[in-house]
C-alpha cells in the first residue's frame, strides 16, 4: 500500500468512527499513524469534523501535527479551539513555523498570542519577523546549537546532551567567538571520532558555507541543494550566527516557487492561498488579470486581418488555413519560452548564455519550420489543388516557426536583463504574441507570392 493510499484510508475510517460519534476509536486509530500523515487525513475531513478530529490528538502530538498542517486549516482551528488550547500548540511551535502561521494570522490575533507567548518565544518569533519576507532570516529557525572552539570534544558533548531537547536540529555544531560570529562548523561525525582532549577549533570546518539574512530564500534552496547540506547557518551584516535554515524549509520554499513559476507561466496570478481550497471568486480573480492582458493583445489579430480584408477576399482558402499557422507558431513558442524559464530558474542559463541559446533555438526551430513546412505544403495542394497558395502556406510556416521560437527564447532573457520576473514570459503571452505577428506575416507573404 503506498503512503497516499494508506493517508486516504485512515481519513475515510476516521470519518466514519467521528460520524458515529466512536470518538476512543478514533483516537485509537490515529496512534500509530505519522503527524505528517495524520494532518493529510484531518484535511480531507469535511470542516466540521476537522477541529473534533484534531482535538483527539494528545498535546505533543497536536503540536507536531499542527506544523504540517495547511496555513488556512491552521486558521480555522486557532478560531474553533479554546485560547489555551491555541497557547499551548503556538508557543511549541518552532520559531519558523511560527512566523509563517502569523504571516497568514490577522495582525490583531498575531499581537495576541505574541503577547501571551513565553519571554524567549516571543523573542524568537519577533526577530524572525523583523526581517523581508522571501529571506533567509524569515525562513530561519533559531533553534541550534552552537559552541565556543576553545572547548573540549567531551565538554561539547555535555553541552549538547544538555541543550538537545530546545533544538530543532542537531546533525551540525556551529562555532563561534566571544562575539557570536561565525567562525566554523562540526559534524557530530567528527564530533563523536574525535579524541575527548582535543579542542573544537583543531577539528572543526573553518571553510564555512552560509547566507546572510537578506539572502533571497530561493538561492538558500538551491546552495542547500548544491552542496547537499542539511542546515546552512545565517549570519547577520556583522558575520553573527542568528539562525540556521533546515532543509525541510527548504522544500517547501521549493515548492512554494515553483507553484509560484508555473502559475505565472499559465498566466494566473499567484497567491498564498491555495487555489483549490478558494472560492470562486478568488479562483476567477487570479486568473482575470492577465486574462484583460491577452485579450488586447489578441485584438491586434484582429486588426490584421481587417487591415488586409482585400487578399481574402481574393483567394477565400488563405483563411482555412490561418488557425493551423497561429497555433503551430504559438506552440512552438511556448516549447522554446518553457525551456529558457525553466533553465534560468535552475541557473542552468544565464544573460551570459543568451545569444548562444537563442541562436540554438533559431536553429531548432528552423528545423521544426523545414519538417512541418514540407508537409503542409502537400497537405494544403491535396486541399486547394493550388501550387502558390500551398507554397504560401508552407513559407509563412517557416517564416512563422522561426520568429516563434526567437520570440520564445529571447523575450524571458530580455525581462530577466530588466529586473523582471523572466516567467512572465508565459505561454499564454507568446502565444498571443505570435499570433498577431503570424497573421501579419502569412498575409504579407501571400500578398507577395500570389502578387495580389
Amino acid at each position: 500500500m503506498s503512503r497516499q493510499e494508506l493517508v486516504e484510508l485512515v481519513r475515510s475510517q476516521l470519518q466514519a468512527l467521528l460520524q458515529q460519534k466512536n470518538f476512543q476509536g478514533a483516537k485509537a486509530l490515529l496512534v500509530p499513524v505519522q503527524p505528517a500523515d495524520i494532518a493529510q487525513a484531518i484535511e480531507g475531513l469535511p470542516k466540521a469534523m476537522q477541529a473534533i478530529a484534531f482535538r483527539l490528538l494528545s498535546k505533543q502530538e497536536a503540536i507536531e501535527v499542527y506544523e504540517y498542517l495547511d496555513s488556512s486549516i491552521q486558521q480555522s482551528l486557532i478560531a474553533e479551539l479554546r485560547q489555551q488550547e491555541v497557547l499551548e500548540i503556538v508557543d511549541k511551535m518552532s520559531p519558523d513555523d511560527r512566523a509563517r502561521l502569523f504571516d497568514e494570522l490577522p495582525a490583531i490575533v498575531v499581537q495576541q498570542l505574541l503577547q501571551q507567548l513565553s519571554p524567549a518565544q516571543r523573542e524568537a518569533t519577533a526577530l524572525i519577523l523583523g526581517y523581508k519576507e522571501g529571506t533567509a532570516g524569515r525562513i530561519m529557525t533559531t533553534e541550534y546549537l552552537s559552541v565556543k572552539e576553545d572547548l573540549t570534544v567531551s565538554q561539547a558533548i555535555e553541552r549538547v546532551r544538555v541543550l538537545a531537547s530546545a533544538t530543532e536540529i542537531i546533525y551540525y555544531l556551529y562555532v563561534t567567538d566571544r562575539e557570536r560570529r561565525l567562525t566554523g562548523t562540526l559534524s557530530f561525525r567528527d564530533l563523536v571520532i574525535a579524541q575527548p582532549e582535543q579542542r573544537l577549533g583543531e577539528i572543526m570546518t573553518r571553510d564555512v558555507i552560509f547566507v546572510h539574512t537578506d539572502t533571497d530564500q530561493e538561492e538558500v534552496a538551491q546552495i542547500i541543494q548544491r552542496y547537499d547540506l542539511v542546515a546552512v547557518p545565517v549570519v547577520d551584516t556583522e558575520q553573527r550566527l542568528v539562525g540556521i535554515v533546515t532543509v525541510d524549509d527548504v522544500l517547501d520554499v521549493l515548492e512554494q516557487e515553483t507553484t509560484e513559476d508555473i502559475y505565472t507561466l499559465g498566466g494566473v496570478e499567484a497567491g498564498g492561498d491555495n487555489y483549490f481550497q478558494a472560492n470562486v471568486l478568488t479562483a476567477a480573480r487570479k486568473r482575470v488579470v492577465w486574462l484583460f492582458v491577452l485579450l488586447i493583445a489578441n485584438t491586434g489579430t484582429t486588426a490584421v486581418i481587417s487591415a488586409q480584408e482585400n487578399v481574402l477576399e481574393q483567394v477565400v482558402a488563405l483563411a482555412a488555413f490561418i488557425p493551423l499557422l497561429i497555433d503551430t507558431g504559438g506552440n512552438v513558442g511556448a516549447q522554446s519560452s518553457t525551456v529558457v524559464i525553466r533553465g534560468l530558474n535552475l541557473r542552468e542559463v544565464g544573460i551570459k548564455k543568451a545569444l548562444q541559446v537563442v541562436t540554438r533555438e533559431t536553429i531548432t526551430g528552423a528545423l521544426l519550420g523545414v519538417m512541418l513546412g514540407i508537409a503542409v505544403i502537400f497537405w494544403a495542394y491535396l486541399l486547394e489543388g493550388s501550387l502558390p497558395i500551398a507554397m504560401t502556406v508552407g513559407t509563412s510556416l517557416l517564416t512563422i516557426t522561426i520568429l516563434a521560437a526567437v520570440s520564445g527564447s529571447g523575450l524571458p532573457f530580455l525581462f530577466g536583463a530588466i529586473g523582471l520576473d523572466p516567467a512572465l514570459m508565459s505561454a499564454p503571452f507568446i502565444t498571443s504574441i505570435v499570433d498577431v505577428l503570424g497573421v501579419f506575416i502569412y498575409l504579407m507573404l501571400a500578398r507577395a507570392i500570389l502578387q495580389l
